[in-house]
């Protein structure tokens, strides 16, 4: 507690200035830290309760979140012309090769590995957006020693996640989100091991962790990140046993948290006002327009999802449809969100003198 007792932006023992380690400011953090995850909480409680309200929760989470989520994705490639052509190939020949691969496998083996793909595809997509996130919070608290050892750390920080899913594997569900779904063939046994040995991975983060506070050197709030990524896990893979409840209570968190941050980005990228090159994008950055912001997105996306209904969907099974805009969707993650790359840092504010 003493540590958020110091003054703001006055450095602490192991170079840890407070001010720095928020992304925003404290109280909009914590609400992303943990208010978002608590969200996905209730969600998945409200469902093991009532489970006729799955639908409904279901519909609202892809509606106002999964819509407006992959849409945000294109507001980092679509909206000026230095993106467009940076990302010239993620906008042409790798949406085609995407339809073309889905739809191949949806018609020439079955749409049950569709949805066994996404399943194991979402998992590593949550999984490496949690991680940059908690990178960016790593970089943000400008420490001049790390806590642990940072390979170590990566290493306990997939531990739990990997554990979840090789649990849930061994479960052998046959359902997922009402769809046919064929997981791994993984035995208990071998989940139970590695459950082992990603407890020791959260116990070694904590003793050093306590060691750090113990210091006066705890980078408060990516330890609070630690913190949720590893109990959303748990919750969605491992604490709950109906499979689609699970995914639902991730899939809260997961979008919620990407909306967020990449606003946070485009407010970082236009902070110096409206930029002529991108005046759109640029002004609904702008913190006062944050509402405006979010209702242009969700309209927008609720308009070409509605579109896609209402065609491609009408000769196409919408499974086909879906899982071509999600696939291509990670697919543009994994290349335009790395946090070592120097612009990144530099538009997030980070300290890229030390990456």
């Amino acid at each position: 507690m003493a540590a958020l007792a110091e003054v703001d932006g006055a450095p602490r023992p192991g170079g840890v200035p407070t001010s720095s380690q928020w992304l925003m400011n404290r109280p909009v953090d914590l609400f992303f830290i943990g208010g978002i995850g608590l969200v996905g909480l209730l969600a998945a409680t409200a469902v093991s309760l009532r489970p006729a309200i799955f639908g409904l929760i279901l519909f609202c989470d892809v509606w106002l979140l999964g819509y407006h989520h992959v849409i945000s994705t294109y507001t980092r490639l679509l909206f000026d012309a230095d993106s467009r052509r940076d990302n010239l190939g993620l906008l042409t020949w790798v949406p085609v090769l995407v339809v073309v691969s889905v739809a191949a496998i949806g018609y020439g083996v079955g749409l049950w590995l569709l949805t066994s793909i996404y399943f194991y595809w979402q998992w590593w997509h949550y999984a490496r957006q949690s991680w940059g996130v908690s990178r960016v919070y790593d970089r943000k608290a400008q420490r001049e020693t790390p806590v642990e050892d940072p390979r170590l750390l990566q290493l306990a920080f997939y531990g739990v996640p990997l554990w979840g899913l090789l649990w849930r594997s061994s479960q052998q569900h046959d359902e997922f989100i009402g769809v046919e779904f064929r997981s791994l063939a993984v035995p208990a046994v071998v989940a139970h091991a590695v459950g082992a040995v990603a407890c020791a991975g959260l116990a070694w983060i904590v003793y050093h962790r306590f060691v750090a506070w113990r210091a006066g050197r705890l980078p408060v709030a990516q330890t609070l990140y630690l913190a949720s990524h590893f109990a959303m896990f748990v919750l969605g893979y491992l604490a709950t046993s109906d499979i689609s409840v699970g995914w639902l209570a991730m899939n809260i968190w997961h979008n919620a948290q990407y909306i967020g941050f990449v606003w946070y980005y485009n407010n970082r990228r236009f902070n110096d006002g409206v930029d002529p090159h991108a005046k759109l994008l640029s002004r609904l950055s702008q913190t006062r327009m944050l509402p405006a912001y979010m209702g242009a997105c969700l309209i927008g996306a609720t308009a070409v999802y509605v579109a896609l209904d209402a065609t491609i969907a009408v000769v196409v099974p919408a499974i086909i449809v879906y899982q071509a805009i999600n696939f291509h969707h990670y697919i543009v993650d994994s290349v335009i969100w790395k946090v070592r790359k120097k612009p990144m840092q530099e538009t997030l504010g980070l300290n890229v003198a030390g990456s």
